[in-house]
């Protein structure tokens, strides 16, 4: 079984950050959160493993 890997996996994981940034800039909350959503539901296709998405949903809700 594959485990989800919560260590960084990025060779610069400012670019990511930044790219992230800029995908909201000019959107309104609302818009916001739909660009979060479709986000997350393309990775989680691309990754397509059940447990791991779950574990991630875990360690995302864990301690809020």
């Amino acid at each position: 079984m594959k485990l989800l890997n919560t260590e960084i996996n990025f060779a610069n994981p400012d670019d990511f950050y930044e790219s992230l940034i800029a995908m909201h800039q000019d959107l309104t909350e609302e818009q916001s959160q739909m660009a979060n959503a479709r986000l997350i539901l393309l990775l989680s296709n691309h990754i397509g493993d059940i447990a791991i998405l779950r574990s991630a949903m875990a360690q995302a809700r864990a301690d809020l």
